[in-house]
């Protein structure tokens, strides 16, 4: 098959990530979304094993994007772009849950852009 289209609802779901990566059976990048309640966090971690450039975009609530222990604050709408060796988290202290998009690739993906992008 040369495409696949699926509803978010549809995607596999582990725990409170939703594989869109694997709904989708990418192979070129990874691409997931995360709830995460109140008081929670995701895992602490770098992408330095994998290479990978990693982007957060906040789809909902507001969240605090955690790099190399420093706080930076991520209400919806926020994009952030970090290398593999940044240690990053991103937890949510307010009271109502956050979601979130992560897109990775590996930095030696021989990714080109369009000539107008």
């Amino acid at each position: 098959m040369s495409f696949k289209l699926a509803h978010r609802a549809e995607c596999e779901t582990i725990g409170s990530w939703q594989l869109v990566r694997r709904t989708l059976e990418l192979q070129a990048f990874g691409i997931n979304i995360v709830d995460i309640g109140a008081g929670e966090q995701i895992p602490e971690h770098d992408e330095i094993g994998r290479d990978q450039e990693e982007i957060f975009f906040v789809l909902a609530g507001d969240p605090t994007l955690v790099i190399d222990g420093e706080d930076h604050p991520a209400p919806a709408g926020t994009f952030a772009r970090l290398d593999p060796e940044h240690k990053r988290t991103m937890r949510n202290d307010t009271r109502d849950p956050a979601e979130v998009l992560i897109v990775s690739a590996p930095r030696s993906s021989g990714y080109e852009p369009m000539e107008w992008a």
